[in-house]
């Protein structure tokens, strides 16, 4: 009976991502003659394990739910070294500007932070760094206790680096490839990162010499891949999946960006840029669409003041927050690459 009750725990639908618990990676221990489940889930969830709770009790039977949070440290690529105090690093990547990779990589760490999550974000664009601006903290700089390492600033519950902390962002970065590189790898190496979860990392667009020798260099646990529906953007995404695919770096799916545009006033929805790029692209690869998120004047102005849009969403009905679980959630699927030192958190849903 009891190996009855765990298979119809693992079926229930989480609410996110399209995944079952079990596909999710969550583990379940019962207790009390099947009167208490344990459920250990792999993705921050502050933000919805009563609702979670709520929907194996209704679909099960079961009287009690407890859910504890343990994220573990998932497979990178071989001969890869991990970065100290960081988990997971998540690469978010279009190969190609203008189609909105930076605010969805920046409201995406904002979404795991606001569900509980230790979370960072490194600004990898080192010709066009926008992260500062994104985070309210232009004109801000790291401090440094020993002039080789530097704290991460902080912002919207993030530890956050970008060497627009480093340099004017008025000035151009006339650099060549080797620099660039250089300069990323000391960014990620030397900022003192404080017992990250996720670190996202807002990749440069393109996938030339500079973002295949990142992608072969930093430890990524997944990427996000993220385009709009127009079939320009999406024969350059499709480039970038592949890119990932030499180098090893599983592709956690792909985020179809400005799908539509809702206007404020009357509600209506207008795809401007086409429709379905993103979601024909997953399929093509057998990859999730993620999130299909609108054009919003909203999300411009938000990311424009550096307030964000994923801090002032619901903890249900929300775009980016929806797509945080998203990520986390199939993330949480996959192989785990080394065990979790830090602590975990416990919620109970009566």
């Amino acid at each position: 009976m009891s190996a009855n009750l765990e298979k119809s725990i693992l079926a229930v639908e989480a609410p996110f991502g399209g995944l079952t618990l079990g596909e999710a990676g969550v583990r379940v221990r019962l207790a009390e003659a099947g009167r208490l489940a344990e459920l250990t889930v792999g993705f921050p969830c502050a933000g919805f394990a009563e609702p979670l709770g709520v929907r194996v009790r209704e679909e099960t039977g079961v009287e009690r739910v407890v859910v504890r949070t343990d994220i573990a440290a998932h497979a990178v690529q071989p001969q890869v070294q991990r970065i100290e105090a960081v988990k997971n690093i998540v690469a978010v990547a279009s190969a190609k500007g203008g189609v909105g990779k930076s605010t969805v990589a920046a409201n995406l760490a904002a979404g795991l932070a606001m569900d509980g999550a230790r979370a960072g974000i490194l600004d990898a664009d080192i010709y066009g760094p926008s992260v500062p601006r994104m985070l309210g903290l232009e004109g801000e700089r790291p401090r440094s206790a020993d002039g080789k390492s530097f704290e991460p600033l902080r912002a919207h519950g993030l530890q956050a680096s970008s060497i627009g902390f480093l340099v004017d962002t008025r000035s151009p970065v006339v650099w060549r490839g080797p620099m660039v590189t250089q300069a990323l790898m000391q960014l990620l190496g030397q900022t003192r990162w404080k017992d990250l979860d996720y670190l996202i990392v807002d990749m440069p667009p393109g996938t030339g010499d500079i973002q295949l020798t990142l992608s072969q260099r930093v430890p990524v646990a997944g990427a996000v891949v993220v385009t709009t529906p127009q079939e320009l953007a999406v024969a350059d995404a499709r480039k970038g999946i592949a890119m990932f695919g030499k180098v090893k770096v599983p592709v956690l799916g792909v985020v179809e960006n400005m799908s539509a545009h809702e206007c404020p006033q009357c509600g209506h929805s207008e795809p401007l840029f086409g429709e379905g790029g993103g979601a024909r692209l997953a399929e093509e690869f057998g990859l999730p669409l993620l999130a299909q998120l609108p054009l919003s004047a909203g999300v411009r102005a938000a990311t424009d003041d550096g307030r964000l849009a994923a801090p002032g969403e619901p903890d249900s009905g929300g775009h980016y927050r929806a797509l945080s679980r998203a990520v986390a959630a199939h993330l949480a699927g996959r192989a785990r690459g080394a065990r979790s030192v830090f602590p975990k958190i416990v919620v109970e849903s009566a």
